[in-house]
């Protein structure tokens, strides 16, 4: 894979950026008119997502940083984006052009104060994996096979300007009205902020694995803090395929069920038990042992769970809550999504359709074991999904609602379901996690 020597810091080389993508968008959309002509209105519209994904991500992956992690998040949620932009934006997760090995060099000695091969016996300078924040390398010491992983310069700098360019797009996006709005954007940007603070991830990476060690099947890395600073980590060099991989090729039905219980265990103790969560389950943060262990890495993205949202939170799962209108209604106050100031029309809206959607969502925990292969169960979120994105009534409204703890907390069961999904796992016990 081709490396690359630099990455644009400054606001105004990454605000170029942007808008040199936003050009070629442009001329990607002159095309789509001029296919319309020759082809049918469904070849024409895939052409065109395909030129603008890869004309978008081409620009993101040589900004990289908080730009890269926002197109990772989205991939994560199969239901968002066309088809196109999930298989471009996913390749942000493990498998971006790394820094090249004279950059790499620079940019060690510029956070340690050394160079690698003087705290390493052996280290490769050539990147083994790259994704959003950070690139792993292979190093050595004392016997000890280890990873490296490298935060990209300028990183935690530009996070505030680039979510700063993307803000006016969300807020028009969603619809967001109000005064304190802000405090989505303020959860992003402190999560982000807080994933470039290597010294804080392995600080969680060592409680996150002391907590989870009774969960049988699960594997963590050790951690090094002698060898790890504010934007180097040092642990062990883990064996496995990268969880995408292992789906693409996998056929044995026991395995994934294995995988799909150990993997559903670890989230569901974190949940419940720890009330804090790895809130960062792509396909890039899970290796695949030979004799099926699962390893799980990169801590870095731990969100707690208040007690004030995780109780309405899960009340609201309850299928006896859902039948219960007015004690639905008032969770739905708990948690912000319906606001004292909502019209009728609104109110109405939004509870009938957050019924809708947590009646759907919510199967798995109304059951005592459930079925992630189930292609039905997420064509019906899939299709849930795109009838909303498409209403209008929706975008007229104000989309400023929500606890600002869902941001994650959503983005972790879709990552975990969509995890579940590709491992096609069956019989997964839902409350298997209290025996640990």
């Amino acid at each position: 894979m081709k490396t690359i020597d630099s990455i644009p810091t400054s606001k105004i080389q990454r605000a170029s950026k942007l808008i040199q993508t936003g050009a070629k968008v442009g001329v990607n959309y002159l095309k789509y008119y001029g296919d319309k002509i020759t082809k049918t209105e469904a070849e024409a519209k895939e052409s065109l997502n395909k030129n603008n994904a890869a004309d978008i991500y081409d620009s993101l992956k040589q900004l990289k940083g908080s730009a890269l992690k926002v197109a990772q998040m989205l991939s994560m949620d199969k239901n968002i984006l066309p088809r196109a932009y999930v298989e471009k934006f996913s390749l942000a997760q493990f498998s971006v052009p790394p820094l090249s090995p004279p950059l790499v060099n620079k940019t060690f000695k510029n956070y340690f104060g050394k160079q690698p091969n003087e705290i390493f016996d052996t280290f490769n300078a050539t990147s083994i994996n790259a994704a959003s924040i950070g690139q792993v390398h292979q190093a050595s010491k004392d016997g000890k096979n280890l990873a490296v992983k490298i935060q990209y310069p300028g990183v935690a700098e530009s996070i505030s300007s680039d979510l700063a360019m993307v803000k006016p797009i969300a807020i028009k996006m969603f619809n967001i009205k109000g005064k304190d709005s802000d405090k989505y954007f303020k959860e992003v940007e402190d999560k982000l902020i807080e994933e470039t603070n290597y010294i804080n991830e392995v600080k969680q990476s060592i409680e996150m694995a002391e907590a989870c060690a009774t969960i049988p099947n699960l594997i963590f890395p050790k951690y090094y803090p002698e060898w790890s600073s504010e934007k180097i980590i040092t642990m062990d060099w883990m064996t496995g395929e990268h969880l995408s991989e292992f789906t693409a090729h996998n056929t044995d039905a026991e395995k994934s069920n294995i995988l799909g219980q150990t993997l559903w265990d670890f989230y569901m103790f974190q949940m419940h038990n720890l009330r804090k969560v790895h809130a960062d389950p792509h396909p890039g943060n899970f290796l695949i042992t030979k004799d099926t262990k699962l390893i799980a890495l990169d801590f870095g993205c731990i969100k707690e769970v208040p007690n004030d949202f995780y109780v309405p939170y899960f009340e609201l799962a309850k299928k006896e809550n859902l039948a219960n209108p007015e004690f639905f209604k008032s969770k739905l106050y708990e948690l912000e999504i319906l606001r004292t100031d909502d019209s009728k029309e609104e109110t109405e809206f939004f509870t009938a359709m957050f019924h809708e959607l947590l009646s759907l969502f919510a199967r798995p925990f109304h059951v005592e074991e459930f079925d992630f292969s189930d292609d039905e169960f997420f064509g019906q979120i899939a299709d849930l999904g795109e009838r909303y994105s498409k209403s209008t009534e929706l975008r007229n409204m104000n989309g400023n609602r929500g606890s600002k703890h869902f941001i994650y907390i959503n983005r972790t069961f879709f990552g975990l379901y969509n995890l579940m999904h590709d491992l096609k796992a069956k019989n997964v016990k839902i409350n298997n996690f209290i025996k640990y």
